[in-house]
């Protein structure tokens, strides 16, 4: 195995997009190895590492790979030894027919960064075929005059090797009329000759068989046998004699079959029979020739297409035979003429399908072109489309890369068709398109963006946990992981506000749901962040504000503070009988922790003693006498009062009112109806004595506490200027305290007290200790209700 380094220095002039853009010259250096044929697939070549001076492992670092017309894989590059194998066994006659030498053509590209190397490898010639005869059987009719010393031609037999292998000479099977002589042609090649020693007669022998063997000069030589049959015929002195012993022609490639090439002619000065003669094909040097010659005429047609590309010149030897059978011959030498017939070829070295975004000056693609027609039919220009951001670069011989002209944008533009164009210069102009297809691989250079900037929620209070309450949405301009979204809570600007308790957001789809029950009473809003980041590397986000407005449920039922419901004696209201119709008898004072239609309240008397006696207005709740009373009206009666809401569905609290009848005030204070219903029973003689004797006691004690009374509220009046005397105690502290999902969340006290001076009194509430309700609700009915007036007649 033999390597040879030369180096051909070489000037290429690309001309692209039909201006001339650049003039460069490449000095490169072409290894060139030699291998015999038909050596085991798998063998050892050379090692490309060492020889191009490349470290160890380099080969695999830089993409290194091997290149070959028409893609055709015939070598085996070990990237991590530089070793060179074969990919198959290689037969040099398939390869190459008969040129020689045999050269294989092949480069080695790297592409990181882009690099050629031309290499060679020369296969050299095995002595692997035997000479062939294309005939069995050779007839030749030597007429019996035939002097000693004549020669007649003998047809070559083909053998597929070349140089010493080939045919190297003619033997003939012993006789004592012929011998062989072998010769030489132009070419090279050898052919025979059987000569005559002993004249021919007919009447000894009409007939002889001979054995004519074809020996190469292979170690050890082959050979090929083929028999000669000779017929000895009359006497038949001239043989036939071409006008030209060569013709020379060209005939275009495209010429259809059947088309005419050439006329040949001979002449044979014998007459009759003998002087006619007859054209036949006698020897060519392709196996199968693509011509037929008319044996009448000797016109030479074309049987089958020419193809410039696969063979250029034909030489035809052509036969004339008498009828005697004697015969001459003549060479056609035909040239092929070239015509553009072969579009461009381009074959695809490297294709980067995908990529990235924001990436100047990135290869897409590698390739070559090429045309194997001749002259200005084989030179080409290669182009792609003007509204492209991308550009061709020729780079070593007829290679070219694909790069990106400035960065791209994904969400511009994510996928581009090119088309590169190859068209060579001939006439007609021939061209051929390969369409490649990029995609624009995303990167992370996108934000999510929210549909809003701020959303506006709401949600009833006491709604289920787990409830959906609404959703937020972003959408990402970038793909794949990068677009995808995902949504998380930010910390409360508050850090009172338990958020992590309130809501929570589903990561994937962003939808918001209530993890408890809301209560309007304690919370009527809150506001939130929430931040929507996509998965990119590294991860882009942005921001939405969220309220969320608890809108309020008719869930409070009304509560009555006066008259007190703390389960201690019911209060009993007097009312003197000498009350005018519309006498304010007292009010009930109610509240609702609920706001809006659903803190209406309204009163109405559900059941009464006497009914039409008492009437409560429906608004603010006062109890006020509806008719004059008289004496046949009872003394006690028990009113109960409806309060109600206006919510739906509405709500309602009762309360009692216990009205005594009294004869200005002078009455003692009669028992409660009860404890009356347990005295009915004594005796009725002794129950008139009682109540005789505690009607005046009770008289006479009210009278003078009265009195009392009304001189200390006098002094006290002059000493404070208007102080009010409040009552021994306090309402109950507490009125209502319910944790969690309760009403009123805060505790409300109240103060009563008496004015004096005036005809009728004033029943004042003061402000709650510590006031909480929203202030279109509660606060608007306890201002309605601050003051009520009752005409007890103090004077």
């Amino acid at each position: 195995m033999e390597t040879a380094l030369a180096k051909t220095p070489q000037k290429r002039q690309v001309l692209f997009l039909a201006i001339l853009m650049l003039l460069w010259e490449a000095g490169c250096d072409s290894i060139r190895y030699s291998i015999p044929e038909e050596t085991e697939s798998g063998s050892f070549v050379a090692n490309l590492a060492k020889d191009l001076g490349l470290r160890v492992g380099e080969l695999a670092t830089r993409g290194a790979r091997i290149h070959y017309k028409g893609n055709k894989q015939l070598l085996e590059l070990d990237v991590e030894t530089g070793n060179l194998l074969l990919y198959e066994k290689l037969d040099r006659e398939v390869l190459c027919g008969v040129t020689d030498p045999c050269i294989l053509y092949f480069q080695l590209l790297l592409e990181n960064p882009v690099q050629f190397f031309q290499a060679d490898l020369q296969l050299t010639d095995i002595n692997d075929h035997s000479p062939e005869f294309l005939d069995k059987e050779m007839l030749l009719k030597i007429p019996e005059s035939v002097q000693p010393g004549t020669v007649f031609p003998l047809k070559i037999a083909q053998d597929f090797d070349i140089g010493s292998n080939t045919v190297q000479n003619y033997t003939i099977s012993p006789n004592s009329h012929f011998h062989v002589v072998t010769h030489n042609r132009g070419d090279g090649r050898k052919y025979p000759e059987l000569m005559l020693d002993k004249s021919l007669d007919r009447e000894e022998q009409s007939e002889l068989s001979l054995t004519l063997t074809a020996l190469d000069g292979g170690d050890p030589p082959r050979s090929g046998t083929t028999a000669v049959r000779i017929e000895v015929v009359d006497i038949n002195d001239n043989a036939p004699a071409f006008l030209q012993s060569l013709y020379e022609v060209q005939v275009p490639e495209n010429s259809p079959p059947n088309s005419l090439v050439v006329v040949v002619s001979a002449q044979d000065l014998d007459a009759g029979t003998y002087g006619n003669v007859r054209y036949t094909l006698f020897q060519g040097n392709q196996v199968i020739q693509p011509f037929v010659v008319d044996e009448i005429t000797g016109e030479i047609h074309l049987k089958k297409a020419l193809d410039f590309e696969a063979t250029r010149y034909y030489n035809v030897e052509i036969a004339g035979t008498d009828g005697g059978g004697l015969s001459g011959k003549c060479t056609v030498a035909i040239e092929v003429v070239d015509v553009n017939d072969n579009a461009p070829e381009l074959t695809m070295s490297t294709l980067t399908s995908t990529t990235p975004e924001n990436s100047p000056e990135t290869v897409v693609a590698v390739f070559s072109v090429s045309d194997p027609d001749s002259g200005d039919n084989g030179r080409m220009v290669c182009s792609i489309q003007n509204d492209l951001p991308f550009l061709l670069k020729p780079t070593f011989k007829n290679f070219y890369t694909l790069v990106t002209e400035k960065p791209l944008d994904r969400e511009s533009q994510a996928e581009y068709n090119i088309t590169i164009t190859v068209t060579d210069l001939g006439t007609p102009r021939l061209k051929t398109q390969h369409n490649i297809t990029v995609t624009v691989s995303d990167v992370n250079d996108n934000a999510p963006a929210f549909s809003q900037t701020t959303y506006t929620l709401r949600v009833r209070e006491n709604n289920s946990p787990a409830l959906h309450i609404g959703s937020v949405s972003a959408t990402d301009r970038d793909s794949g992981a990068n677009a995808q979204v995902t949504y998380s809570l930010l910390p409360p600007a508050d850090p009172q506000l338990p958020l992590a308790s309130l809501v929570s957001i589903n990561a994937d789809n962003g939808q918001l749901f209530a993890l408890r029950s809301l209560d309007y009473e304690a919370l009527q809003a809150f506001e939130f962040g929430v931040r929507a980041a996509d998965r990119g590397s590294p991860a882009l986000s942005s921001q939405a504000r969220v309220r969320v407005l608890v809108l309020d449920d008719n869930d409070n039922a009304p509560f009555v503070l006066y008259p007190p419901q703390n389960g201690s004696a019911p209060c009993t209201e007097l009312v003197p009988r000498a009350a005018e119709a519309g006498y304010l008898v007292t009010k009930v004072v109610a509240v609702d922790g609920d706001s809006g239609q659903n803190a209406w309240l309204s009163y109405q008397l559900l059941k009464a003693t006497e009914p039409g006696l008492f009437g409560v207005w429906a608004h603010n709740g006062e109890v006020r006498t509806a008719r004059l009373l008289s004496e046949r009206d009872a003394v006690k009666h028990r009113l109960v009062v409806l309060v109600k809401d206006n919510g739906e569905p509405p709500r309602s609290a009762s309360v009692t009112l216990h009205v005594l009848l009294v004869d200005g005030f002078s009455q003692p204070y009669l028992p409660l109806p009860e404890v009356a219903a347990a005295e009915a029973r004594a005796d009725p003689l002794t129950v008139y004595l009682v109540v005789a004797l505690a009607s005046v006691s009770s008289l006479f004690l009210f009278s003078v506490l009265v009195f009392v009374a009304v001189r200390l509220c006098r002094r006290s009046r002059a000493a404070s200027a208007g102080r009010c005397s409040g009552p021994e105690g306090h309402f109950p502290g507490h009125l209502v305290d319910v944790s969690g999902a309760g009403t009123l969340s805060q505790s409300y006290q109240y103060e009563v007290c008496l004015r004096g001076g005036s005809e009728t009194s004033e029943f004042k509430f003061l402000k709650p200790i510590i006031p909480n309700f929203p202030p279109q609700g509660i606060g608007k009915e306890m201002e309605e209700n601050a003051t009520f007036r009752n005409s007890f007649g103090f004077n």
